[in-house]
């Protein structure tokens, strides 16, 4: 059998300690990233763009910024579509604002900027928790989108009030704009995704993953310890926000180009990355690239079967689409509370161990 350890053995802590520490796994890791990185660009289109992969990076990022905070430290939010309002809305004020700034730039300033804000939301978690807390990120929700919305200001008093992204090119490509070539915006989008999931699963894995899953797991025994709580609940919030920032940055400027407050970044938004999480698995970087591809290929599917196939009137595909897409939301959370990432590992031990009884 391939997926197996024998005739694999460890010399060092580092190796044991190893994000891959069966050579399977890493072989396959690196198989699939090299197919996501040098094949795919030169068979995508504008449909698969738009439609797949474009929404799959963004979501994927934001979930990943929401589990920090959620699966990690624990702190339940509910205002990702606020926060990535501001990475949105920041990225437009830097975009016309500074003509020369490169795109890259743009994107990480905006993650910055979201991170403080995120920061300013995340003090009363150092008093409530819980339900309170979730009411309290609600409300940050509301509050971004009514500011954004109301001063002229963020949107540089435009008379329609939306927010339309400037064109931007690197290295000779057009990045933003109505130029800007599929292969290229999945390149950039992709590149973001990869570095920064490198950098969350070491963060994780770390000193101050640690101290943010104590906190998680009792944060009374978590002080107790040594751990600050200050500093973990407010430094969860920052990288977070930072996260959810940066994928508010590519959703204006990349996969929507336009963007108006209250219809791009409404409460479902907060809702439907928390659903990612959820259904990925919570405190699991694969779980949230999973959940993300589950909540964006899933209606994809639904849409193609339906109308495509059967014939059905869009509106009603529409329906049974939502309607299936929670019963199996429903059904995940029953037979796995866990997530997919849970019966990932699981298919995994079981394999290792085939075919003696587990």
């Amino acid at each position: 059998m391939l997926y197996r350890e024998a005739g694999e053995f460890k010399t060092s802590y580092q190796a044991d300690l190893a994000t891959f520490p069966i050579r399977f796994d890493l072989w396959g890791f690196w198989s699939v990233i090299a197919v996501a990185a040098l094949v795919v660009p030169f068979f995508v289109n504008d449909y698969w763009e738009q439609a797949i992969f474009l929404p799959f990076f963004i979501y994927a990022l934001a979930a990943l910024g929401l589990n920090i905070l959620t699966g990690y430290c624990g702190q339940l939010s509910l205002g990702t579509g606020g926060f990535m309002a501001v990475g949105a809305y920041a990225s437009y004020k830097l975009m016309t604002s500074f003509p020369g700034l490169d795109m890259i730039s743009i994107v990480l300033i905006s993650g910055a900027i979201t991170a403080a804000v995120g920061v300013f939301f995340g003090l009363p978690s150092l008093r409530i928790k819980g339900f309170y807390l979730a009411v309290a990120t609600l409300a940050a929700q509301f509050f971004l989108i009514w500011m954004f919305n109301k001063w002229g200001w963020f949107y540089n008093y435009s008379a329609t009030g939306m927010i339309a992204a400037p064109e931007r090119t690197m290295f000779g490509f057009a990045i933003t704009g109505p130029y800007s070539k599929p292969a290229v915006t999945y390149l950039f989008c992709f590149a973001f995704l990869f570095v920064f999931a490198w950098v969350a699963r070491n963060l994780v894995r770390g000193r101050i993953g640690r101290s943010w899953m104590a906190i998680r797991d009792m944060d009374i025994a978590a002080e107790i310890i040594g751990v600050n709580p200050l500093m973990s609940k407010l430094s969860a919030f920052a990288v977070s926000s930072f996260y959810i920032g940066m994928a508010g940055a590519l959703y204006f400027a990349l996969w929507k180009g336009a963007a108006e407050g209250t219809e791009a970044f409404p409460i479902e938004l907060s809702f439907r990355v928390l659903f990612m999480i959820i259904i990925g698995g919570l405190g699991s970087i694969l779980g949230s690239l999973i959940g993300a591809a589950f909540i964006v290929l899933l209606p994809v599917v639904f849409k193609v079967l339906f109308v495509e196939y059967w014939g059905w009137p869009t509106d009603i595909a529409t329906h049974v689409q939502v309607i299936l897409l929670g019963a199996l939301i429903i059904g995940f959370l029953i037979a796995e509370p866990h997530g997919i990432a849970a019966l990932w590992r699981t298919a995994k031990e079981k394999l290792r161990l085939w075919p003696f009884p587990h």
